[in-house]
């Protein structure tokens, strides 16, 4: 079973999806899954709602939300990189796919294939896609829309001048 709630929010109304333990979504596109059941009290959604209460109010609050990203071993091994991209911290899609193939023992990875395993991450905000830029500072895609990208990072305390990162 696959339940849901939304949420208001600074960056526009988020949908946030679970399965019987684990987030499996916070999307800004609302597409609600079929199937679906609304359900406000599943314990997995209340914590995921209860952490991006706090990352709107400013914290950087402790990751204690159980997740369960549906993708390939691939898109799950990139997803784990996001999520070591500290608060307030950007990284590059060539750094990521440098990490990514020193993680997995290979030489060379295409930062292409890094960013379509970045677009694709189901639990925005949560698991950090919007802190990925361009090699030159630039904000590049995000599935929220880059206004959405912008106010996140502008968010976690990011200058931008005609949607670059200002150092």
């Amino acid at each position: 079973m696959l339940y849901f709630t939304e949420m208001d929010s600074p960056a526009g109304v988020l949908l946030l999806t679970a399965d019987a333990s684990c987030v499996t979504g916070i999307r800004m596109n609302r597409e609600l899954p079929a199937g679906a059941v609304r359900n406000e009290d599943h314990i997995p959604l209340r914590k995921a709602k209860a952490w991006l209460e706090a990352y709107f109010q400013g914290d950087d609050p402790e990751m204690d939300v159980p997740i369960n990203p549906e993708g390939t071993a691939f898109q799950r091994q990139i997803w784990q990189i996001l999520m070591t991209i500290p608060y307030g911290e950007t990284r590059t899609y060539g750094s990521l796919a440098r990490e990514a193939a020193e993680k997995l023992g290979k030489v060379t990875m295409s930062a292409q294939a890094v960013g379509q395993a970045v677009g694709r991450n189901p639990i925005s905000i949560l698991i950090p896609c919007h802190r990925v830029i361009g090699t030159d500072g630039t904000l590049t895609g995000y599935a929220g829309g880059l206004e959405k990208k912008r106010w996140l990072l502008q968010h976690e305390g990011w200058q931008l001048c005609n949607d670059k990162i200002q150092s």
